[in-house]
Order: C-alpha cells, then structure tokens, then sequence
C-alpha cells in the first residue's frame, strides 16, 4: 500500500481544500492511504500529522483556507530540522508527499526531490507568480474580491468627489493589480514590475478631472514603488523563514503624496487578508480539483520531482526546478491594455 502525505504551505488561499479533496479520492482509487501533515513543513519537522480519509474531506470542496493549517516554514534553515523532516518521512512510512503551496514550499519541494525524496508539487497561491504555469489556483477568487471592492469603492469615490487608493496584494508581481484593475475600471493601476513617476501619475489624475470627472479609483500592488526608491515600503524590517518582509504602506504613501500634488480629497483602502478569505469561485474549485487529481496520478505513474500546471485549457507535468526558476511578473501586453483608460 502507498502511503502519500499531503501539505498545505505558505499564505492560505481559495482552493486548497479542493486540492487535498481531490488527492485524497483520487489517491484512493490508485489504492493509496493519505496522511495530512499539518502546518506545512513544519509539521513534517514536528511530526505533527493526522490519517486523512473519504470523512475528512466531505463537504471541503466549497470551504476557504485549509483544513491541514499552514505556516512558512523553511526546514533547510537548520540542519537539525531537515534530519527530523527525514526522520518523520521514514516513521510514518510516506512513499510520496505532495506539496501544495506557492514560490516558497515549492522551493523546499524542489530541494527535497534533489536529495531523492518523492515529491509532486502543486502551485497555489493569490499572486499568480508561480513560473510554468498560465495560472495558480487562488488567483481567481482574489481578483474577483477585489475587482467587487472597486465597484463599490466607486460609487463612494463619485458621490464625494475623491480619489480611492486601492492597495491590493501580490508581493513583487502585478497581477492581482492589473486584472482587477482592468475588470473594475481603475483609472490607474501601479505594479512592482514598472517603477511609477508621481509626476506622470499626478498629470493622469489631473486631467481626468479637467475633463470633468471630479473622482479617480488607483489599484496600487503592495509591491509597487515609486522611481528612485531602491526597496518597496514594508510594514517592518522582519523577515520570515524564507527572507521576505511584509509588504504594505505604499497606499498611505500614494495619498500623502498624491495630496501634495492635487487640490482633492484622497483616501486609502487597504484590502489586505481579505483577498485570501471565504469560498473559491467556480473556476478555482475546478483547477484546484483538476490539479488534485493530476497530482494523484503523477504518484501513481511514479513520475516525481514534477509540478503540475495550467498550460493554455491542459494539465500537464513540468520539472519543479523550472517552476521556481523564476518569479512570473505581469504579461506586459495585458498592462498596456489598462493603460489605454489612463486619464481618461
């Protein structure tokens, strides 16, 4: 009997239940017995895991967040945590482990594959910045909230003549940014991958208003940074197991800045965890499960040290090494398109 453990790593996002979901029944037609290791890597360290059965996963599919718990976990920081990774691996018999998570889990993934432990990976995460694949599940969900937080941030921006900062999340990639900024209507959209001129912004801005549209909605990624300035704004110099800082701040920086310029009323709205939370939509409980599945077979072929991926409509293998190549930034013909409605 194959025994397969399963993890969720990273920031939570819609999806991930659908994923353990799928794994779990698929895995049990393949004759598999699957384990739930809760808390990502760290419950891999810890030996913190639990039996996962046909049970457990009913009534997962539309439930947000996951049900195994999460963290980031980075089990290469010390030796002694990546023996006991190995330890717990043997004492609990696990012939393969599928790792669902984002750049991060994805990149312990591909380091344990080097070191001969079977590991399929699967790529979520809200930010869309996972390398070969044309998307991650989680991203849809967070676009849509996002894009309902413009619409109604609209209505408030007119009624009271001001200009709405949005900042949204996405680390150093754009995409939550320039699809909903697209699918909302933002007047202006600013993303890590392109360093802003306050200058150009305020230009925008200004003649929006001239042309007698006295409100402005800016989608601004948490990422993003105006020219000149060597790092994005964080909330705090921490970093966590893998390096990174939190990022958050650039909207209140917009908005004093912005007030500087402009003789308007600019407010800010942070959307923060709330692009995480609540129930996929439809498109992402179908890649989430899709993704499942294929990473049961991929077990079950034996076929390890592979990601599955979104390759146009298809599910396909690719090697984990090639999925954290490199981060995935904003297709630059799809931000032009957004450009078109600046100032307008």
């Amino acid at each position: 009997m194959t025994t397969v453990g399963i993890l969720t790593g990273g920031g939570d996002c819609p999806g991930l239940n659908a994923v353990i979901r799928a794994v779990v029944r698929t895995g049990a037609k393949h004759g598999f017995d699957a384990i739930g290791i809760r808390d990502g890597w760290l419950g891999l360290v810890a030996g913190n895991v639990e039996p996962l059965t046909d049970y457990s996963v009913t009534g997962i599919l539309p439930k947000g967040g996951t049900i195994l718990g999460t963290s980031r976990t980075n089990p290469f920081k010390n030796e002694a945590d990546l023996q006991r990774l190995r330890d717990n691996i043997r004492k609990f018999g696990l012939d393969a482990i599928v790792a669902i998570g984002g750049e991060d889990t994805l990149g312990v993934a591909n380091k344990l594959s080097q070191l001969g432990i079977p590991v399929v990976g699967v790529p979520k995460t809200i930010d869309n910045d996972v390398a070969a694949t044309d998307y991650t599940f989680g991203f849809d969900t967070a676009v849509s909230i996002v894009t309902e937080a413009i619409d109604r941030l609209h209505t408030t921006a007119e009624s009271h003549h001001r200009i709405m900062v949005v900042e949204v999340m996405g680390r150093y990639a754009g995409w939550i940014a320039t699809m909903a900024g697209i699918a909302g209507g933002a007047d202006e959209i600013l993303i890590p991958e392109i360093p802003f001129d306050l200058d150009e912004v305020t230009h925008h801005l200004r003649v929006r208003y001239e042309r007698g549209k006295k409100f402005s909605i800016v989608v601004v990624a948490e990422g993003a940074q105006p020219k000149g300035m060597v790092e994005a704004i964080a909330q705090s110099a921490r970093t966590d197991e893998f390096g990174h800082v939190t990022l958050g701040g650039v909207g209140n920086y917009l908005r004093d800045e912005l007030e500087k310029r402009l003789d308007m009323e600019v407010r800010v709205t942070v959307l923060g965890h709330v692009q995480r939370g609540g129930s996929p939509t439809a498109r992402d409980r179908v890649l989430a499960t899709r993704f499942g599945v294929a990473a049961a077979d991929l077990i079950r072929d034996k076929d390890f040290g592979k990601m599955v991926a979104l390759r146009g409509d298809d599910i396909v293998a690719v090697p984990l090494e090639e999925a954290v190549a490199n981060l995935k930034t904003v297709d630059m013909d799809l931000y032009k398109i957004a450009s078109i409605f600046y100032g307008g």
